[in-house]
């Protein structure tokens, strides 16, 4: 009996503390929309825009990569270029990458081959070596699996007209590709992480990166060490946007929303990709991954619902697992669709407590050990900063 009224007890705890973080998010959010307002008001004239170069590297023959890449080609601003990357020459991905870029002739741009990556991390190299032949003073690297509104760079460089700002970086809503599953991670993308991102945002400031999109001023990466410092980081996003404010610069979060393409067809990709991102931040940021076991809703709520039940209190118990639905339903609405505009958070909320229940299952694994894959290779995460090692065994 005593252990019933225990898990009961954890019930309430975990109910309270995420219903204390759905407030949070509510928080954020309206900081989110108040920063919009003030940064639109700032936008200049197309004189007063800096030309950019953006940078991406490809890696294999991802979901819509023609659409992804194409959507950089369109962008509606005075004076860029784009410089993309592969490690090897024979990549598949460089052959739409050249049928795209002949389409555009007047956007200039350049493709880069940078063989076999020497460090750990392949996108901080392959950054690095983009960042050697780049013109312009302002980068901006965004992943491959991503797809762009033709005002994005409009609205990622206007905060960099400030001089105290080094860094801009965007949130994202999830793209599906590839169906159920796939569909999971995106409301994950769209919801869980955006919710997260707001509240860092409004407790602490951004501190981090967000990697489908970083734009950066070449002196701040140079003021913290150049790309360089990031290649045995796996959370290169993450780690770049934390040297560039310790280094004194204000680190920004646009109001330009994303789409990040999502391409997972089984459940064990799915839980492969996410358990390696849970592993990469229980390094990252110790404390807060910890506490993330809080803000969680539906198991709690469910564990309400059992505890309730076997002491024959099944309203209690119902109770719990109502309110556990409806803080998660309100979060879809408010976040997946108040703030990145997901259409699938509005119509097809009940997905997200679903998701809510994958994302505790994964907390609760990124806890069994600290070996990762990631492409082809093994690694192996030791200490505190997600230092990636290769041929570690697995």
């Amino acid at each position: 009996m005593l252990i019933l009224y225990f898990l009961l007890g954890v019930a309430l705890v975990g109910t309270l503390t995420s219903s204390i973080f759905l407030f949070l998010t509510i928080a954020g959010a309206v900081r989110f929309w108040s920063d919009a307002a003030k940064i639109r008001a700032r936008t200049p004239a197309d004189a007063g825009f800096p030309a950019v170069s953006v940078l991406k590297p490809v890696h294999g023959l991802e979901a819509q990569l023609r659409e992804n890449i194409e959507s950089f080609f369109r962008q509606d601003y005075p004076s860029f270029e784009i410089l993309l990357a592969a490690d090897e020459e024979d990549d598949a991905a460089l052959q739409v990458v050249r049928e795209v870029s002949a389409r555009y002739p007047q956007v200039p741009c350049r493709i880069l081959v940078t063989g076999k990556p020497p460090w750990p991390n392949p996108p901080a190299y392959c950054f690095y070596r983009m960042s050697e032949v780049a013109v312009h003073g302002i980068l901006v690297t965004s992943d491959s699996d991503v797809e762009v509104a033709p005002d994005y760079l409009r609205e990622v460089v206007t905060p960099m007209l400030d001089s105290k700002v080094g860094m801009v970086t965007c949130v994202y809503r999830g793209k599906n590709a590839a169906g159920f599953w796939s569909g999971l991670t995106a409301i994950g993308m769209s919801v869980e992480m955006t919710a997260g991102v707001l509240v860092a945002n409004l407790l602490e400031g951004m501190k981090f990166g967000l990697g489908p999109t970083i734009a950066v001023k070449k002196e701040a990466v140079e003021k913290i060490g150049g790309y360089e410092v990031l290649g045995e980081y796996f959370a290169n996003d993450f780690m770049i946007g934390n040297l560039i404010d310790k280094a004194g610069y204000q680190v920004v979060l646009s109001h330009h929303v994303i789409d990040h393409v999502v391409n997972q067809k089984t459940l064990g990709k799915v839980w492969e990709n996410q358990l390696r991102w849970a592993k990469s931040t229980r390094y990252s940021r110790p404390w807060g991954h910890l506490g993330s076991g809080l803000i969680f809703a539906i198991p709690y709520g469910l564990l309400g619902l059992l505890a309730g039940l076997a002491l024959g209190q099944p309203v209690l118990g119902g109770t719990f697992l109502t309110v556990a639905i409806l803080n998660r339903v309100i979060e879809s609405w408010l976040i997946g669709w108040g703030v990145v505009r997901d259409p699938v958070a509005l119509k097809q909320f009940w997905m997200y407590p679903l998701r809510d229940l994958l994302g505790f299952a994964v907390w609760v694994a990124s806890y069994t050990g600290a070996s990762s894959v990631w492409r082809d290779s093994k690694y192996e995460l030791r200490g505190d900063k997600i230092v990636l090692r290769k041929n570690a065994e697995v």
